[in-house]
């Protein structure tokens, strides 16, 4: 894809924001609009996003919306991921209410979503997706990442999230693996 062309990512969450800067590249612009993220499903949350900017002609917006899908819980929490434990969370306070949850549940399976909605300015749009499965451990353990990270496990792996370093959650989560497939579809365009 050629250097003419401004990608805007929509958020305002910093951590997604250096996050998603270390797997796609510096070059993305942060446009941090505040929107209401009150769509029933990751795609429609992130479409909504990256609808709110408006683009010049040689430019894309970029958004995700992602979160923990927890088999134990029928899904949750969701597309409520963030709001989870009330407004302005701390990723302690999801996980322990998490955790309290989950206590005394066998099936312990969740899986990680992130969909990426990439809109041109004619209104033509993708959506891209990244799935990562793994389990929910009974404790916090690791002190990198946000969220959930301390008490998610992908599979095959002993560490969490939190315990990972940087690049190697990068490398396996689902927000890497949605922003690889769109860095894929803009650079066969």
């Amino acid at each position: 894809m050629g250097n003419s062309v401004k990608i805007y990512l929509v958020t305002t969450n910093q951590h997604k924001l250096r996050e998603i800067r270390q797997i796609f590249g510096s070059e993305i612009l942060a446009a941090q609009i505040e929107v209401n993220e009150n769509g029933k499903t990751f795609e429609a949350n992130a479409l909504k996003k990256s609808k709110a900017v408006k683009l010049e002609p040689d430019s894309i917006a970029l958004a995700d919306d992602s979160g923990l899908v927890v088999d134990a819980l029928g899904g949750r929490p969701g597309v409520k991921s963030a709001r989870f434990a009330g407004p302005n969370p701390t990723s302690e306070k999801l996980c322990k209410k998490l955790l309290r949850l989950m206590k005394g549940k066998g099936n312990r399976k969740a899986a990680f979503v992130c969909n990426v909605a990439i809109v041109w300015p004619n209104g033509k749009h993708k959506i891209a997706v990244g799935i990562v499965k793994g389990r929910i451990i009974g404790e916090m353990r690791g002190e990198h990442g946000f969220g959930y990270d301390p008490v998610f496990v992908p599979t095959g792996y002993k560490k969490t999230f939190a315990q990972m370093s940087p690049v190697m959650k990068n490398r396996l989560s689902h927000r890497g693996r949605a922003f690889r497939k769109v860095e894929r579809l803009l650079s066969s365009l």
